[in-house]
Formats: C-alpha cells, sequence, structure tokens
C-alpha cells in the first residue's frame, strides 16, 4: 500500500488552474523530490498534501485513508517550511517537545527521551537549552526537521528547507538529511528547484512543469535518459538541437549541416525533422586533423578549475561541453567534434 496517493488532483484559484489532474504514489519509506522551475505547482502540491491547500478536484489518500477533507492536524503529517518558524522564546529542547505536547504523545518522561533521540541524531544535543536567536541559520534548520520527525509521523513534508543556507551549508544539510532518512525511514516529499539537490537525496524525482508531471522516474533516469526537451533543459547540463534525421550507409544519423552529421544508434528514429539531446559531459573533442568526428569550432573557453566548458558551433548549431584540461583549445580553434550514438537521444519530432 502507499503512503501517499494523488488521484487525478487539481487545483484552482478563481479560474486559474495551477494543479492539472496529478496522479502519483508514494510508497512508504521512499524519499521523493517534487522538483520544477518557480510557479510550476510543487509547493501547492506539497501544502495540499499537508491540508494547507484544499484540493479542487480529485482526492488525496494517506496511509490509506481518505484525508482530502481532512484538516492538517489530523493527517499525521509533519511539514518543515523554508522559513523554519522556530518558536523564539523557547529553547531548543522546548521547541522540538512543542509537537508532543500538543499532541499529547507519550508521557513527559517517554517525550523527553524522544527528543533526545532526535537532537542527537540532528547533533544538537549540547545546544538543548540555546534559544533560536544564539543559533546558526543550519542549527535552526536542524531544529525545525527535528520538531517534524519527533512525532514519528506517516510523512514527513519538506518545502524548500535548504534554500536559505550557503553553498557549505547546504551541502553539509543534504548529507544530513540522507543520514536521518536512512535513521527513521520517514516517507518524505522533499520540493526544490535545484536539480543537484533532486538527484542527490531523491529515490525517485518528480518534475514538475506547469501544474503537470513531465516526467518522473529514479534520478539516474531523469538524469541520462530525459523524455521531453522540457525534461532535457532543465535538468542541467543537457544540449537540444532540431536536426534532420537522414540513413548514411543504412545507418541512422543527425545531420547538423551538409556533410556534417552525428551517427545514431540502430532503430532509434524515423527520417525526418526531431530534436535530440545529449550531456555536455559526453561531447569528445579532438583536433582538427583526426579521422572521426565532425568539423567544428571553439566559440568560447572557460575555465572552471577541475572542467573547462567550451561552447562548440557546427554549421548553424550551437552547443555546450564539458571537458577536463586535459586537451585544452583555444578560441576561434577549428576542431572535430564526437558524441557516442549511445548517448544521443531522439527526444522529439520538430515541429514546422
Amino acid at each position: 500500500m502507499a503512503a501517499v496517493e494523488l488521484n487525478c488532483v487539481t487545483k484552482s484559484f478563481g479560474d486559474v488552474q495551477v494543479i492539472k489532474g496529478v496522479s502519483l504514489a508514494i510508497r512508504k519509506g521512499e524519499f521523493v523530490s517534487l522538483l520544477g522551475p518557480s510557479g510550476c505547482g510543487k509547493t501547492t502540491l506539497l501544502r495540499m498534501i499537508a491540508g494547507l491547500e484544499k484540493v479542487t478536484t480529485g482526492s488525496i489518500i494517506i496511509g490509506g485513508t481518505n484525508s482530502t477533507r481532512l484538516p492538517p492536524e489530523r493527517r499525521d503529517i509533519a511539514m518543515v517550511f523554508q522559513s523554519y518558524a522556530l518558536l523564539p522564546h523557547l529553547t531548543v529542547r522546548e521547541n522540538v517537545m512543542f509537537p508532543l505536547r500538543m499532541r499529547r504523545l507519550g508521557r513527559k518522561d517517554e517525550q523527553q527521551r524522544r527528543v533526545d533521540e532526535v537532537l542527537e541524531m540532528v547533533q544538537l544535543g549540547h545546544l538543548a537549552n540555546r534559544r533560536p536567536r544564539e543559533l546558526s541559520g543550519g542549527q535552526q534548520q536542524r531544529v525545525a526537521v527535528a520538531r517534524a520527525v519527533v512525532s514519528r509521523p506517516q510523512v514527513l513534508l519538506l518545502d524548500e528547507p535548504l534554500s536559505n543556507l550557503d553553498a557549505r551549508l547546504r551541502e553539509s544539510m543534504q548529507e544530513e538529511l540522507i543520514q536521518l532518512h536512512r535513521q527513521t525511514g520517514l516517507t518524505t516529499v522533499f520540493v526544490t528547484h535545484d536539480q543537484e539537490e533532486a538527484l542527490s537525496l531523491s529515490d525517485r524525482v518528480v518534475l514538475l512543469n506547469e501544474g503537470r508531471i513531465e516526467q518522473e522516474g529514479a534520478p539516474t533516469d531523469l538524469y541520462s535518459a530525459p523524455a521531453t526537451p522540457f525534461s532535457a533543459s532543465f535538468m542541467g547540463s543537457s544540449n537540444l538541437l532540431d536536426v534532420q534525421i537522414e540513413a548514411a550507409k543504412g545507418a541512422p544519423c543527425a545531420t547538423l549541416a551538409p556533410g556534417s552529421a552525428l551517427p545514431l544508434e540502430p532503430g532509434c528514429a524515423a527520417a525526418g525533422p526531431a530534436t535530440i539531446t545529449f550531456r555536455q559531459e559526453d561531447v569528445q573533442l579532438l583536433p582538427a586533423d583526426a579521422e572521426e568526428g565532425i568539423l567544428a569550432t571553439v566559440e568560447t573557453r572557460l575555465f572552471l578549475g577541475s572542467r573547462i566548458r567550451y561552447v562548440i558551433t557546427a554549421g548553424a548549431h550551437r552547443f555546450r561541453c564539458l571537458a577536463s584540461p586535459g586537451h585544452s583549445f583555444a578560441a576561434g580553434q577549428a576542431i572535430r567534434v564526437r558524441i557516442p550514438p549511445g548517448r544521443i537521444r531522439v527526444i522529439g519530432r520538430t515541429l514546422a
């Protein structure tokens, strides 16, 4: 049985429909990220699961119970907000204990034991008597997470909890969230606009676009096998090119310009206009006198430390490449480009 089920859920604000028939089943103990750009509906969807936004049509099942019309306090969920929402006049210990006292969960000694347990889990036992103003942003975030998990809810909801942290703290908190999920086994729904966060934390990623599910699957699937042009462009360092699929010596190829074609895997697409995608790191740059690859030119070169990002032009097409500093090419230099056929995906037919 799924821990959370969304059945053709919609949400409208006046005449504007922001969630458009979303159906999703989240397994018990699964860590699922709702990923997408600002305005795609991911936070609205999370708030509907929490009961903070009413469902316009459809149903939400939590733990086998139809929770569509239940108020938040009867859904056995906990939510961590972007703003932390800590009570400033209470200590760390009192903030974490607050939901146990409000819901009268367990005897006082049992409440103390559970609070001590989760504070150790988030490495804040030594700060139990401090107040929120005496803590760093990362420590406040950990208090908010501890307060959410102390009541052992069926579902933990996280609404962009790392967005207010600097890069170093965000990376540390990602590692702590992974460890916390392993320790608690809580079904977790995590909202983020950050592709790297979603890929690194999740068992499954649900990519939203304009109120609909664009693609869902394991992080490796969304990264390596985007199913649509939107998925390919949003999931980071993918190139998208409109090309002509033709046959060359019985095998399909993507023609970028006359005499310039990228070999494709057999049977991957029928002849005609199409859109192909490939990741920046799959582009191989070769000297201009190499015997394989298509002719191209380096437009720009950007040194990133462990990698170099190139912008390459081939015919009328322009795409990016991430390469190691081992073979360095200069802006304006003629080169050849090779992309392994198995790393090129045909994801759509080009519309005239």
